[in-house]
């Protein structure tokens, strides 16, 4: 039988987490950091045994709603996205998911659990007193050659690219630009106002991501000029050993016709094949990503709650964030909507 064993987080503990080839950069010290002191939460790192032998790591954060302690693998709304598991391969990933139950509701105390695990399956989920949803992903396989990924997106987005490159747009790498956060975050806004709506998290949380992420060397912010040297959008994308996220993109509306977005997002696709990356994961699925030439991997999002009152807190909690963005959109005279299409994680 698996079990779970908190671990301190010391240097040989990282190092042996990094050995796995399943390991994700939601799983490394500076993204724990980043969701850390973005969300006022507690990193738990745990190994996984069996039979005494280590064969795994789990990652979350422990955090308290309504005075109930509540571990995040993660929770929605973190901007943050598939933690759960590293494991070895021959250990099947629903064994450990039973071990994590007594981990969390016995040992940790808590009263709900929510995980997002990228190797984990709707099959996995069953008969462990779990609800999810489905939660599925747009992928690239950056493996193949450049030509090959240009030619599998649609023809629109191949000729968005070319008209970029036409009308004198320039992609530009950025580093070190304590501005970036806040023209990213000025970008943001209006792309939800173009909606009548409000961004769902502050420009702290952007400079924080950028704080934590940049110094480790697994950050990409890429920004998108036009011809009169104007910053028109801006990209920002994690990247951590086999694939590259898409973690935020915006754009000034007045702008758009000159189709920075799909310049943007080219330059990215590019960068990272060339540093041997092989995924680009745009972290979450949207219609709209289908024109790169996606393809749809589906990864659930479950929870499980001590008791129905919890569970009916969890969504009251979920129903309460909705007030609260509508209590900041009359503020700014914007209107917030369930039809948002995500621009973030």
């Amino acid at each position: 039988m698996l079990r779970l064993h908190r671990a301190e987080p010391t240097a040989a503990l990282w190092a042996d987490r990094a050995a796995y080839d399943d390991r994700l950069i939601f799983h490394t010290p500076a993204w724990l950091r980043f969701v850390a002191q973005a969300q006022r939460a507690e990193p738990v790192l745990a190994t996984v045994t069996d039979g005494g032998t280590p064969v795994g790591h789990f990652t979350g954060l422990l955090t308290k709603r309504y005075g109930l302690r509540i571990l995040g693998s993660p929770m929605a709304g973190w901007t943050t996205s598939y933690m759960g598991f590293t494991l070895d391969p021959a250990i099947e990933r629903r064994r450990a998911l039973e071990a994590l139950m007594p981990f969390a509701f016995t040992e940790l105390g808590c009263a709900h659990l929510e995980i997002r695990d990228r190797g984990l399956t709707e099959p996995d989920l069953g008969g462990l007193g779990l609800r999810w949803a489905a939660a599925p992903t747009a992928v690239i396989d950056l493996r193949p050659g450049e030509d090959a990924l240009f030619g599998a997106m649609a023809s629109a987005c191949r000729r968005n690219i070319r008209k970029a490159g036409r009308s004198g747009v320039v992609i530009e790498e950025v580093t070190g630009d304590p501005a970036f956060a806040g023209e990213f975050y000025d970008q943001l806004r209006d792309v939800f106002a173009k909606q009548n709506l409000v961004p769902t998290y502050s420009i702290d949380r952007v400079r924080a991501l950028i704080r934590n992420l940049a110094p480790a060397g697994h950050l990409l912010l890429l920004r998108a000029r036009d011809a009169e040297g104007r910053r028109i959008a801006t990209a920002i994308l994690p990247w951590y050993h086999r694939t590259m996220y898409f973690w935020g993109g915006a754009s000034y509306r007045e702008h758009q016709h000159l189709r920075p977005n799909e310049a943007l997002i080219w330059h990215a696709l590019r960068w990272a094949r060339g540093r041997g990356i092989t995924e680009f994961d745009f972290v979450g699925g949207n219609a709209y990503k289908a024109k790169y030439g996606t393809t749809e991997v589906p990864v659930p999002w479950a929870r499980r709650s001590r008791s129905p009152l919890v569970a009916g807190l969890r969504d009251a909690a979920k129903q309460g964030f909705a007030l609260k963005q509508r209590a900041m959109a009359r503020l700014t005279g914007a209107r917030p909507s369930a039809g948002l299409r995500k621009t973030t994680t």
